[in-house]
């Protein structure tokens, strides 16, 4: 009995001792990687900026703010200026609504409220169907392409919904999910409402569009 709980003791601290080694390699193998991930994330952030807006010589990333347009949605705004003139902004939004849940994206705004570019940061929709959203709505066929679009005024709606979009074939789901977060860009940029972190209001427009519909019920 006294051999059995010896060897049983060394099992478990031998187990231990293995544990904590390897604790001790993740948690330094994090430390060391923490840095070069958190840069490429800034980098690719940046790129994406870039895209949407162009012509801008300030630090859209070092001056961004938030704004919440509703309870549990923050969106994230990187101003975008040229000398101290502001000439529109990267909004970066999401919507739960995707058929297969949260799309983000960011959308190039300029000052009057019309859309210069966007990008999908992310989303897990359908290959094939839903996650043609990114080219679809740059795409200068039918009725699909939104740049351009104006959003101080009004949001954007599907044709089958009452408005002028064409959604994805056979992505309705998603097609409304990426105009609702599309919309919301315009809802925080010209609205002045309190910033979310600070309870500053802001003064980077008038008020405009509001969030988009919540129709639903088609499938992706």
């Amino acid at each position: 009995m006294a051999e059995l709980e010896s060897t049983f003791k060394n099992m478990f601290l031998s187990l231990v001792l293995i544990c904590i080694t390897f604790g001790a390699i993740l948690a330094g193998v994090n430390e060391l990687t923490k840095d070069p991930i958190a840069l490429a994330k800034k980098t690719k952030l940046e790129n994406a900026i870039r895209d949407v807006i162009s012509d801008f010589d300030n630090d859209p990333v070092l001056e961004m703010y938030k704004k919440g347009i509703a309870p549990n949605d923050t969106i994230i705004i990187y101003p975008a200026k040229k000398g101290d003139n502001l000439i529109g902004a990267a909004v970066e939004t999401q919507t739960m609504r995707g058929f297969s849940g949260e799309i983000r994206i960011l959308t190039g705004l300029d000052n009057e409220g019309n859309i210069l570019n966007y990008a999908v940061l992310h989303h897990a929709e359908t290959p094939g169907l839903g996650d043609k959203m990114n080219p679809w709505f740059k795409t200068d066929k039918n009725n699909q392409n939104i740049i351009g679009k104006n959003l101080s005024q009004k949001t954007l709606k599907l044709s089958k919904d009452g408005g002028e979009i064409d959604a994805i074939t056979a992505a309705t789901i998603t097609s409304r999910a990426f105009l609702d977060a599309v919309n919301k860009s315009s809802s925080a940029f010209f609205d002045k409402s309190t910033d979310a972190d600070s309870g500053a209001t802001s003064n980077d427009g008038t008020s405009g569009a509001t969030s988009t519909d919540a129709d639903s019920g088609a499938t992706n």
